[in-house]
C-alpha cells in the first residue's frame, strides 16, 4: 500500500505484531519508555510488554539504558521534532481525551504534523460495539486527516500549491478536492474529513494553539460514518474547541506554549 491509498484494517490482524510496532512509534516519537508504561500503553501484562520489548531489543529497534528504561535502537532515527515535546504534549493531552470521549461516546485523538505527514501520538476509544479502533501510531498525507488539512490551512497559498505538486492526489478532480477542503477549513476553523483517511470514517477536528515552531497539533473526534449526522457538527466542533483552549493554557502553564498558532481566517 502506498502512502497516498486509503487505509483499510487487515482481515486477521496479528496482536503481537501490532503491540510491537505501536512500542517502536512510541520510543521513536518520545524517546523513553520503561515496561510499566508500555504494559499500560497497550493494555496489556508487564509480562507480555517485558517480551515485545526485548524482541525490539533484539532486532535493534530498542536499547535498555542502565536505568533500565528503553530507548530507541539503531534501527529507529529519532523524529525531527522534540520527542520530549511530542511526549509532554501527550501527557497534558490525555485527560482531557478521556474527558473528550465520554462527553462525545466517540473515539478522539491528538495528533501532530510531522513533515508532509500526520501522526497520531494519543487516541482514547469509546466503549460501543461500533467504533473507531485506536490511531495511536498510525501516519498519513497531510491533506487525509483533519490536522493536516488544518496545518495547509495555515500555509500561504504557494505553499499549499507545492505540497499538492508533490502528492498523486494533487491532480485533477481529488486536488480541486483537496483544495476545497482546505478553503472550507481556512474559513471555518475547523476540518472535516469524510472518509479520506479510511472508508467508512468521519473525523472532524479542531488546531490545538501552538508556538510558531514545527510543531503543530489537533484535536479530533473519530466516528463510524453510520453515526455521522452534519447536524450535530457544531456541537462536536463547541466542544473540541473548549478543549483545545484549556489544553493550550496547560500547555502554556509548563512552558510548552509561547504564542498562540492558528488557522488563517
Amino acid at each position: 500500500m502506498n502512502s497516498t491509498a486509503l487505509k483499510t484494517p487487515p482481515s486477521y490482524a496479528i496482536a503481537s505484531v501490532d503491540h510491537a510496532l505501536r512500542l517502536a512509534t512510541v520510543l521513536q516519537l518520545e524517546g523513553g519508555l520503561t515496561v510499566t508504561a508500555a504494559a499500560e500503553r497497550l493494555g496489556v501484562a508487564r509480562s507480555t510488554a517485558h517480551r515485545v520489548l526485548q524482541m525490539l531489543v533484539y532486532r535493534d529497534f530498542a536499547r535498555q539504558d542502565e536505568e533500565r528504561i528503553y530507548r530507541p535502537g539503531l534501527v529507529l532515527e529519532l523524529a525531527a521534532h522534540s520527542p520530549s515535546r511530542t511526549a509532554a504534549l501527550r501527557k497534558v493531552a490525555l485527560p482531557y481525551l478521556e474527558r473528550l470521549s465520554a462527553t462525545f461516546d466517540e473515539s478522539v485523538n491528538v495528533s501532530i504534523r510531522a513533515g508532509e505527514t500526520t501522526r497520531f501520538i494519543a487516541s482514547v476509544e469509546c466503549q460501543r460495539a461500533l467504533r473507531v479502533t485506536s490511531r495511536e501510531g498510525m501516519v498519513f498525507p497531510l491533506h487525509r486527516t483533519t490536522t493536516g488539512m488544518l496545518y495547509l490551512a495555515s500555509l500561504p497559498d504557494q505553499e499549499l500549491r507545492q505540497y499538492l505538486d508533490r502528492h498523486p492526489d494533487g491532480r485533477g478532480a481529488q486536488r480541486r478536492s483537496v483544495l476545497q477542503s482546505v478553503g472550507q477549513a481556512r474559513r471555518d476553523g475547523f476540518a472535516l474529513n469524510l472518509h479520506r483517511s479510511e472508508k467508512g470514517l468521519v473525523a472532524i477536528g479542531v488546531p490545538v494553539p501552538w508556538d510558531g515552531s514545527e510543531l503543530f497539533a489537533g484535536l479530533s473526534v473519530s466516528l463510524p460514518s453510520t453515526r455521522y449526522d452534519e447536524r450535530r457538527v457544531d456541537r462536536y466542533v463547541s466542544v473540541l474547541r473548549s478543549a483545545s483552549t484549556k489544553l493550550a493554557q496547560h500547555l502554556a502553564a509548563w512552558g510548552l506554549l509561547t504564542n498562540e498558532r492558528t488557522v488563517r481566517q
